[in-house]
Parts: C-alpha cells; sequence; structure tokens
C-alpha cells in the first residue's frame, strides 16, 4: 500500500545501474533514505538539494529500505536554482541538514520550518548574503537548544562582535548586518562547532569550500 508524503531532497547516493537511494527529510518519517529509479537524466533535476518532492513511498516488508515512486517538485524554486549565489547556498544548507540529522531520527517541527526557510530563500531578491548564518542558528532552535551569547561564546571568541547582533535582531535586520565575506565565512565554521558540539556529530561539509569561494 503506498503512501504520499511530502519530503525534502538532502543527496542522493547511486546504487546501482539505474538507482539512487535519496536521502530526504519530511514529516511522516524524518530522516531516511529511499530507492528511486532513475531513468533520465532529466529526471536527476528532481534530486537537486532542498528541491521540495511529492512522492509515493511503497514499503517493503523484507527490506528497511523502501522505494520512492511518482516524484514531482512542490514548488519550482526558480528564485534559487537561477541564481549562483543561492544555489551554493542550498547546497550547503541541504549538506549541514544531511550531517547533522541522523538517519532515523524524528525531529519535531524541523521539516515545516525547512520548507519555509526554502521559500524564503527562494523569494529574497536582494540582501540575501546573510541567509545561511541565520539559517544556522535557526537550525539550532529547531533542534532544541536556543544560541545565546553566553552558549555560543565559547566557539565564536575571535568574532562575537559580529555575532552577537544575529542573536537578537529580526530575519529582516539580520539580513542587513554588514559583513565582509571572510567574516561570514569565519561565523559559519564557528556555528558549525557550535552544533557538533550539542548534536554530538562531526559535521564535515564539503559545499563550506564551495560557499567560501563563491561569496569570497
Amino acid at each position: 500500500m503506498t503512501e504520499n508524503i511530502e519530503a525534502i531532497v538532502l543527496g542522493h547516493t547511486k546504487f546501482g545501474e539505474n538507482s539512487v537511494v535519496v536521502h530526504t527529510l519530511s514529516e511522516a518519517y524524518g530522516r531516511r533514505g529511499f530507492l528511486v529509479c532513475v531513468g533520465k537524466k532529466a529526471g536527476m533535476a528532481l534530486l537537486l538539494p532542498m528541491n521540495i518532492l511529492e512522492m509515493d513511498i511503497v514499503p517493503n516488508p523484507k527490506s528497511t529500505l523502501w522505494s520512492a515512486r511518482n516524484l514531482t517538485a512542490r514548488d519550482p524554486l526558480n528564485g534559487i536554482r537561477n541564481n549562483l549565489y543561492k544555489n551554493t547556498m542550498s547546497l550547503f544548507l541541504s549538506e549541514v541538514l544531511l550531517r547533522t540529522v541522523k538517519d532515523g531520527q524524528m525531529e519535531d517541527g524541523l521539516f515545516p520550518w525547512c520548507v519555509r526557510s526554502i521559500l524564503t530563500l527562494d523569494g529574497l531578491e536582494n540582501d540575501f548574503s546573510n541567509f545561511h548564518i541565520r539559517f544556522l542558528l535557526e537550525f539550532a532552535d529547531a533542534l532544541g537548544f536556543r544560541p545565546t551569547f553566553e552558549d555560543v561564546a565559547p566557539f565564536a571568541e575571535k568574532h562575537l562582535q559580529q555575532l552577537k547582533p544575529f542573536l537578537s535582531a529580526g530575519f529582516s535586520e539580520s539580513m542587513l548586518i554588514p559583513l565582509r565575506g571572510k567574516e561570514r565565512n569565519a561565523l559559519c565554521e564557528d556555528i558549525l562547532r557550535y552544533l557538533e558540539y550539542h548534536t554530538e556529530s562531526a559535521i564535515r561539509v564539503q559545499s563550506l569550500a564551495v560557499l567560501r569561494e563563491v561569496f569570497g
């Protein structure tokens, strides 16, 4: 019996000649991988990081690896896909989620928060260079530990003055905090260490180097 769900693509791993395991985040199953047949290269466009998909889940009584079929994009995300900076940012954010949320983990409210964040990034026309910093701080909150100045201070000693405004500003204000590229990169690394500590995970985000190159 199939079940239709919505899921966010976090990444995928090749599985045989014509299949991949799509790593997803959903309200129904939390972080979980599903087997998907991909016969055409065009179909791979659906599996871009942070895409929000509708899919039919087919349980397998003999395996924990279930199949997903009839994948469709819930939202086109043209604002992200047509912008190099946003696209690179979405790659970074999806990898953070993939490395942080453990397979099988369920977090109440995490999926709808992620959906709202993706659609917000998609809709921003300008002043989004600080979005990933805001995302990381809100992600910590979504996981259940609200970042405070005292809590974050040990992980950002050299950059506390740059980070401090983000801890009290609203979303719109935080997008306008003036930072240079190197400062944004440093804050990302500091917040990732903070997340590592609280989640007891080794968050090795390879796309951070790409983000650093694109944003300078």
